[in-house]
């Protein structure tokens, strides 16, 4: 004998995939708002470390690619300290060592020693 499907009488063997799949769609959009936040951060402290160095954006990636990878730290949170860095002047001095020795391979640079006054 078959059942006819009644509002609210749903299979419960396909509630369950169609709740997973809703699940691992909000996963996956909480991991995009992620990226793109992080995007964000990392191209700003892209375009800090472009006007310091008078270097190209692909180089400003790759001076930020390395002092993370030196100080052994996500590229997104190197990113996220130069950014205030460059606002309030406050930078942890192993960072900032990294920072400058990797900026004096690439040029001259003009580096921010004090917070922008009010």
């Amino acid at each position: 004998m078959t059942s006819k499907a009644c509002p609210g009488n749903e299979d419960p063997d396909a509630v369950v995939p169609e709740a997973a799949r809703i699940f691992e769609l909000e996963e996956e959009v909480g991991q995009l708002k992620e990226a793109v936040t992080s995007h964000a951060v990392v191209d700003q402290a892209i375009g800090m470390l472009v006007a310091l160095a008078h270097v190209s954006p692909d180089e400003g990636w790759e001076m930020l690619r390395e002092v993370s990878q030196h100080a052994n730290i996500k590229l997104r949170n190197v990113a996220e300290m130069i950014i205030i860095w460059g606002r309030d002047g406050e930078l942890p001095g192993h960072l900032r060592v990294l920072l400058e020795e990797t900026l004096d391979r690439h040029g001259p640079t003009r580096l921010p020693e004090d917070p922008p006054s009010p």
